[in-house]
Order: C-alpha cells, then sequence, then structure tokens
C-alpha cells in the first residue's frame, strides 16, 4: 500500500501544522505518510491549485489558514472535491472568539513573529552584558546604541532597559587617565549617547556608593574637584564625538531610556 500524501497548508510557514501532523502520525505505530508543506497561501488561486494536486494525488489536506474568506474557501473546495480536509485553526479561533468575546486579528504569522522578537531581546541582553563596561571595544561596531558617561550615570541600567527593548547596547566608561577606544571614534555619532550629571549630584551618588561598600566617603572617588575634572573630559570627548548628550541629573532610568529611543527612532525616520 502506497504511503498516503498530506499537504500542509497554511498562511504562514506551516510549522504549527505540521507538528501536529507528525504528532498524530506518530500515534500510529509503523504508519508513515508522505508530508507536502505548501507555505503562505492567502489566495483562492493558490487553494485551486492545491485542491487539484490533493484530488490527483488522492491525498489528504491538513490547513491552518487565519483569514476566514480564505479558510471558507478551503472548507468549501475539499467537500466538493470529496477530499478529506482537516482544519486546525479555524474550531479553536472560533470557540476563543466567544471565550474571550472579541474577534480575532486574523493576520498570519502571529506566533513566529512573538519569537522572533523573544529569540531578538534575548540576544540584546546577551549582547548588553558582554559589551557592558568598555569590555570589548569591537562590540561598539555592532552595537545599536553606544552610551558613555563618567563612572555612575546609569550606563549600565541603561544598556539592560534598552536591551528589553531589543536594542543592542554598549557602554563605555569615560575615564580622563584612560583614552577612549578608537572604536568609537569609528561609529556614526547618531548612535553614540552622552549622560552627562552635576558634580554636586555624583558626588553624592558616589559618596553613597562607598558608604554601602563599608568604604571612606572621603575617598578620591567622591572627591568634588576629582569629579569636576572627570565632567569636563567627557565634555571633551562629547565634543570631539559630536553626539547627543542627555542630562541625567534628575531622571529615571525609563525617563532617560525613553528619551534615548525617541532619538533613535527619529534618526531611523
Amino acid at each position: 500500500m502506497a504511503e498516503p500524501i498530506i499537504y500542509v497548508v497554511s498562511d504562514s510557514v506551516g510549522e504549527t501544522a505540521e507538528l501536529v501532523t507528525k504528532a498524530a502520525i506518530s500515534q500510529f505505530n509503523g504508519s508513515n505518510a508522505v508530508i507536502k508543506r505548501i507555505p503562505y497561501v492567502e489566495e483562492w488561486s493558490h487553494i485551486d491549485e492545491i485542491i487539484t494536486s490533493a484530488k490527483k494525488d488522492h491525498g489528504m489536506i491538513v490547513y491552518t489558514l487565519v483569514k476566514p474568506e480564505i479558510r471558507d474557501y478551503m472548507k468549501t473546495m475539499t467537500e466538493l472535491h470529496n477530499i478529506n480536509g482537516i482544519d486546525i485553526m479555524g474550531p479553536l479561533m472560533d470557540t476563543f472568539e466567544k471565550t474571550f468575546e472579541n474577534a480575532p486579528l486574523n493576520k498570519p504569522g502571529l506566533v513566529r513573529k512573538l519569537d522572533e522578537d523573544y529569540f531578538k531581546r534575548v540576544e540584546a541582553i546577551e549582547f548588553a552584558v558582554k559589551y557592558d563596561d568598555g569590555r570589548d571595544p569591537r562590540g561598539l561596531l555592532r552595537a545599536d546604541i553606544i552610551l558613555i558617561g563618567v563612572s555612575r550615570t546609569s550606563k549600565t541600567p541603561l544598556s539592560q532597559y534598552l536591551a528589553l527593548k531589543s536594542y543592542k547596547v554598549a557602554n563605555v566608561p569615560v575615564v580622563p587617565e584612560i583614552d577612549p577606544p578608537e572604536e568609537l571614534f569609528k561609529v556614526d555619532p547618531k548612535r553614540c549617547i552622552g549622560l552627562k550629571i552635576s558634580p554636586e549630584k555624583l558626588n553624592h551618588i558616589r559618596r553613597e556608593r562607598l558608604i554601602s561598600l563599608g568604604l571612606d566617603d572621603k575617598a578620591s572617588y567622591a572627591n568634588i574637584e576629582r569629579i569636576k575634572r572627570e565632567i569636563e573630559y567627557f565634555d571633551t570627548i562629547a565634543n570631539k564625538l559630536n553626539c547627543k548628550v542627555i542630562d541625567v541629573t534628575n531622571k529615571a532610568v525609563e525617563e532617560t531610556a525613553n528619551i534615548i529611543i525617541n532619538c533613535m527612532q527619529r534618526t531611523k525616520a
């Protein structure tokens, strides 16, 4: 007996329909079938072609079609030509519509889009960790956003927050005694964002940081004159880069992040 031919039809890539079909076949010990996956079916003419092939092969059709008019046409044609047709998506969506008391979007490929968005976020988070605090300057050339600033200007929290929005972010600490990496001056300045803070605010933040670590809050790290020199050096680097500078003195991370995202979106426009 020849193996049955199953046409797996979808208005997206067809992975869901094929997985369900294979799962069902696996319940029949020793049984096999020829599966022909046909993705991106969104026209009546495509269905006509599939019906012709399935009828010729004495095959069956398993489909996940979210657009009602295309799904209904497939149902009508399979019944008209006496072809076994299995609608995986339709009955479930009809039941959900009653359950949620809300009409479906009827847009193909949304599951795949959600998966892609998820993995993009994960990749961005891993990128932010890898290229945090200037660890590897090579990351600057691949970053969507580059943050520069002196210590304690929220570069790392901002990098992580922006990564959750799927932006690949690298950040570079600005220290007078250390030259910035040469890669920083090779990137598009529109991708660079400088984070500036008032000396007094930074002095308070650093003193609190030292105290929390059990250290002397009068250390050079929190010295106001030292802080002023760092900020002057930051100004020099920012001017050389010709990048946008945001004053983060009294801004929450979320507020600064929104400003940066708006800047990036205007750049792309």
